[in-house]
């Protein structure tokens, strides 16, 4: 890579980055490997797609596109509220939850604040973290997932947010209603932590947390949730926060203007009233987990039980000359190196045509090495 003419101009924070990188697109994979009918099982989306009435809704609005939307997003942040049993004053709507989890680190950190997260979270708690120029503390996950007492112990003065994942991507772990509430209860009132629940509507655990029952004791707690994934909707970029009406003015203050399109507030409004749509999602989901479990149990694999869309997998070898050899054949997973899990590919849950090619193509790669 070239030198950046401009890097010297940067904040120290921004000097430090790489990049995001998103899961390879299918048309990309097709262009290079000359492959056709490619399946992509890598950023855990909806093989469904959308609700059918998000699609009519988009296509109702788009005479209107000429104008700006409605930067309040009252009525999706009223159906909200009523989907939710939640004043519409704790919403916060975003440019997907991606938005939200900026929003808090501009408000609440800068060169003098640490920020925790765990080992193996979603690479953006450290990238959002390096560009406030703030101190990044990772704490070692506790098989796979967070390890809260660790987190806690490590607080200090500097500490000022706490990224938390639940269900957590990459690895799919979750923390019970005991184990966050009794963390929350230990959070001095100068952290802030952000409970990042974009998989939540997957998990089917009786003991999985209604954390919205929280903000009112808690009013450092950020919830963040996406239309992206089970509502199928990624391609909007649509998500929102609950927290307490203070937390949500400040973060409506640096919240953009128009933030939220008209086609992703008409489509995520549609598919909120669709929940027939979401009950076949969790349905094809839960399907396609078993056949994915029962796939890695006769290959041998080991694998990191999951309660979200995807499941990763432990290839017992570096994963990337798997990785590449299953572009070859059509299939797109999600390699998690700069996760620090090299043996490991992420694998989204697809149709059952999709699972089955996934499965038939790993067991001929592993045949092939």
């Amino acid at each position: 890579m070239t030198e950046n003419l401009f890097t010297q101009f940067a904040s120290a924070g921004v000097q430090s980055l790489t990049p995001y990188q998103p899961g390879k697109p299918i048309e990309e994979l097709e262009r290079e490997y000359r492959v056709e009918n490619a399946i992509k099982l890598a950023s855990n989306e909806n093989p469904l797609g959308p609700s059918p009435l998000a699609l009519k809704a988009m296509n109702n609005v788009l005479k209107g596109i000429s104008r700006y939307p409605d930067g309040s997003g009252f009525l999706l942040k009223s159906a909200l509220s009523s989907h939710l049993d939640v004043n519409s004053e704790y919403i916060t709507l975003g440019n997907g939850s991606s938005d939200l989890l900026d929003f808090i680190a501009r408000i609440f950190i800068s060169e003098s604040h640490e920020v925790l997260y765990s080992q193996y979270c979603f690479a953006l708690y450290p990238l959002l973290t390096k560009i406030q120029s703030a101190k990044g503390r990772e704490i070692p996950a506790k098989n796979f997932g967070h390890d809260l007492i660790a987190m806690a112990a490590a607080i200090n003065d500097r500490t000022r947010l706490i990224y938390i994942a639940n269900p957590n991507n990459p690895t799919g772990t979750w923390l019970s209603r005991h184990e966050l509430e009794s963390f929350l209860d230990s959070i001095p009132k100068h952290v802030f932590v952000v409970l990042d629940e974009a998989y939540y509507e997957y998990v089917d655990e009786k003991d999985y947390p209604r954390s919205i029952d929280w903000l009112n004791r808690h009013h450092n707690l950020l919830i963040t949730r996406t239309f992206s994934k089970v509502y199928g909707l990624a391609g909007l970029r649509i998500g929102y926060g609950l927290s307490h009406p203070d937390l949500a003015d400040l973060m409506n203050r640096v919240r953009p203007p128009f933030n939220v399109n008209n086609l992703a507030l008409a489509a995520a409004l549609a598919g909120l009233e669709d929940q027939e749509h979401i009950q076949r999602s969790l349905k094809i989901n839960r399907e396609g987990m078993k056949q994915f479990v029962e796939a890695f149990t006769q290959l041998g694999l080991a694998y990191i039980p999951s309660v979200a869309n995807f499941i990763t997998v432990d290839m017992g070898r570096t994963a990337d000359v798997i990785y590449e050899s299953l572009l070859a054949k059509g299939v797109i997973v999600r390699p998690i190196v700069n996760y620090g899990l090299p043996n490991h590919l992420r694998v989204t849950v697809g149709t059952k045509e999709e699972n089955t090619f996934f499965i038939q193509s790993i067991k001929q790669v592993l045949e092939e090495i």
